[in-house]
């Protein structure tokens, strides 16, 4: 049975533990910082979070930190007075204070200039804000809920990031893991978004051929739940009669062809290798460091050839999936 929170859907078990760190977490004033793929909707967890928080009555303001130029980006965020610079005819107030009581989510975090970050991190420690054109500061009560969907680890390595302000966002991290990677998801959300343009479109609810469910599982989601969405509210405009059939998902042909290759080539790789014997002679024995790094390099191999797909992964190892996370987990290959 599916978990339905504000907009959430989530029905897959690694999803309602998810949701469960999610209502854990909320009632605090803690940053959270959610890290996920474009489409994932990393924007609907923060506002969960904020509905369930005590500050659920406070304003919610969201803004995408890649929307805005440098020159731009820190009079958004912090506001400016009158006359701060050219085109500045009356003061206007930044997103923090539009946000004072309430959430600020900052979407794309990554994406900031290493002058503004260093602002923002003087502004989470001091809880002040200074407008441009002021020397006044402004004292602001807001949660800070930080998302972004590229590697902030790599880019402190790289100075792209300061790593004292990721610490600082880095409080309560949040994973949201691609639409591939939790198929109990896909059809409650399939089913909620039919729900949604049905009413738009004031039609009738289709029936799912099974040729359809089948194809909804197999591809392998790029765009996440955002292209589910657009896909599903597509497929009813052109719906011919009351089933949804797989011609009218209108799914990219590469579909076919990439999931025949990965086919044939997950099939020689398992014959060639016998997998799913050496696993199981593996599961069975006793560990030791030979054990292990041997265990190791099968898992690695799966799952790259795979491409970080851990369902066809634990397919190919012929081992089921929590098995394969919790291999995964414990060699530190993922979080």
């Amino acid at each position: 049975m599916s978990v339905r929170a504000s907009a959430l859907v989530f029905a897959d078990p690694e999803s309602q533990k998810l949701l469960s760190l999610i209502e854990r977490i909320a009632p605090s004033d803690a940053t959270a910082y959610i890290k996920g793929e474009t489409g994932t909707g990393k924007e609907l967890v923060a506002r969960h979070i904020h509905s369930l928080s005590s500050r659920r009555k406070g304003p919610f303001a969201a803004i995408n930190c890649g929307a805005f130029s440098e020159t731009l980006v820190e009079s958004e965020l912090f506001g400016y007075e009158r006359g701060a610079f050219t085109g500045a005819v009356s003061a206007k107030a930044g997103w923090f204070e539009s946000a004072n009581g309430g959430t600020l989510f900052l979407d794309e975090i990554g994406d900031l200039p290493v002058s503004t970050q260093v602002k923002l991190l003087r502004v989470l420690q001091e809880r002040e804000i200074v407008r441009i054109g002021s020397r006044k500061p402004t004292p602001i009560d807001v949660r800070l809920i930080a998302a972004t969907n590229v590697n902030l680890e790599e880019a402190v390595k790289t100075g792209r990031f300061r790593e004292d302000l990721y610490y600082r966002i880095n409080v309560v991290p949040i994973q949201l893991a691609p639409l591939r990677e939790r198929p109990g998801d896909i059809l409650p959300l399939v089913q909620h978004f039919i729900s949604i343009y049905r009413n738009r479109l004031h039609t009738t609810e289709p029936e799912l051929h099974p040729d359809t469910v089948r194809l909804l599982h197999e591809y392998p989601w790029p765009g996440n739940i955002r292209e589910l969405e657009n896909t599903i509210h597509r497929a009813l405009l052109v719906c011919d009669g009351n089933v949804l059939r797989p011609s009218s998902l209108n799914l990219p042909k590469i579909h076919s062809a990439a999931s025949e290759h990965a086919e044939t080539a997950s099939r020689t790789f398992a014959e060639t290798c016998h997998l799913e014997k050496v696993f199981a002679q593996l599961f069975e024995e006793e560990h030791d460091e030979l054990h292990d790094l041997v265990l190791r390099k099968l898992i690695v191999q799966a799952y790259e050839h795979s491409r970080m797909n851990q369902v066809q992964a634990a397919k190919l190892l012929g081992i089921s999936r929590n098995v394969l996370r919790t291999q995964l987990k414990h060699f530190g290959l993922i979080e």
